[in-house]
């Protein structure tokens, strides 16, 4: 909601709002920092819902019964999903490219938006993470606000939103075990793809490398393994900040330097190469830009060191990203302390035993792995 609120304000929008966080006095400085956007912050009780307003837009965490919702009822204000408002205002622009998956969405999305705007695209970019190289001018940084012509976004599954957008560039990264049953993955990925205008898939991805077969005529392909792949990783050398690799492109060769470490990541930078070729971003320049991102926050993201420990946050919560930033941390020599959080009791009935199976195929007898509650947001 907060990045919707500030492309909103951008554009000149009287725009003000409410959140039960606010009421419970939770994450005060996120709350001052908005007031300081020009956000009026008003308590959820019904009092900021007044007839002046165009709508009440609301998130699917709030119910009917919000005393904010009831108000608008009463008083005849349209309420607008979230979701929807996000799909019409992408839609409106004129070049739009959406990001899908079921891992490493908001680094890609991350990295196609640090590329479109340090190459001056002056992108719009909806994202599921903060943006680390604009954190210190916003701590909040998880959206750019453009000029409206580029609108890179985040296409999430996992609420069904992703049929919404309309992409001139659709970016497929992987299919895997998250949300939804596999089937039902497929099946919404198969048609985000039916309805984009060009493709970028991983076919390093079986499940992805099925679909890419089948829109072959407007699909652009990426891999670390398949030199049949439109752009390819070859020599590739792991460090514990980064990683590096020579990418290939139809002949062209460019040697790729990424500040953000792992395979997975490499992955993720090929992807949005893949993206500024097909948005007339040379191989060479997009290597050299990409060069210089920084990464999203709590992606693997290295939160401080003492006494020879290193201490890292990651959101990885489901069996592929698990699997993929244990690896990472793996190319390395250590003890691996892990904290891990269930992300919700219904994830776990979906998916707890194969959750247990990356732990056990990717950790040591040396490792540690402690688990805590789940994390538990209110639903089911």
């Amino acid at each position: 909601m907060l990045p919707l609120a500030m492309i909103l304000k951008a554009r000149g929008h009287e725009v003000a709002g409410s959140d039960r966080s606010f009421d419970q006095g939770k994450t005060p400085e996120k709350f001052d920092w908005l007031k300081k956007q020009g956000i009026e912050i008003y308590l959820q009780d019904g009092s900021g819902v007044t007839e002046n307003l165009t709508a009440l837009v609301v998130s699917t965490a709030v119910e009917d019964t919000v005393p904010d919702v009831k108000a608008a009822k009463e008083k005849s204000i349209p309420i607008i999903r979230r979701a929807e408002l996000l799909a019409k205002l992408f839609n409106a622009a004129s070049r739009r490219v959406a990001v899908a998956g079921t891992s490493g969405k908001s680094t890609v999305t991350g990295m196609i938006g640090y590329l479109f705007q340090e190459c001056g695209f002056n992108p719009t970019v909806m994202n599921g993470g903060v943006f680390l190289n604009y954190a210190e001018q916003n701590p909040y940084a998880t959206a750019l606000a453009g000029n409206g012509e580029v609108f890179v976004i985040e296409a999430d599954e996992s609420d069904g939103s992703i049929v919404l957008y309309e992409p001139d560039i659709a970016v497929l990264n992987n299919i895997a075990l998250d949300h939804k049953p596999m089937e039902e993955l497929t099946e919404l990925f198969d048609d985000f793809i039916s309805r984009a205008g060009q493709a970028v898939m991983n076919v390093d991805n079986r499940n992805v490398s099925r679909l890419a077969g089948k829109y072959a005529d407007k699909t652009m392909t990426f891999s670390l393994q398949n030199e049949l792949a439109d752009l390819y990783a070859k020599n590739i050398v792991p460090s514990p900040a980064g990683i590096g690799a020579d990418v290939y492109f139809h002949g062209e060769k460019r040697r790729l330097e990424l500040s953000v470490p792992g395979k997975h990541n490499l992955s993720n930078a090929l992807a949005a190469l893949c993206v500024g070729l097909q948005a007339g971003v040379g191989l060479d320049l997009g290597c050299q830009m990409l060069t210089g991102f920084k990464g999203i926050k709590r992606r693997l993201e290295v939160v401080g060191e003492k006494k020879g420990v290193t201490i890292l946050d990651d959101f990885a919560h489901n069996p592929d990203k698990i699997s993929a930033s244990l690896a990472t941390l793996k190319e390395f020599p250590g003890r691996l302390r892990i904290f891990f959080q269930p992300h919700g009791y219904g994830f776990l009935k979906l998916m707890s035993a194969e959750v247990a199976d990356a732990f056990i195929e990717e950790l040591s007898k040396d490792d540690l792995l402690l688990m805590v509650d789940p994390y538990y947001a209110g639903g089911t």
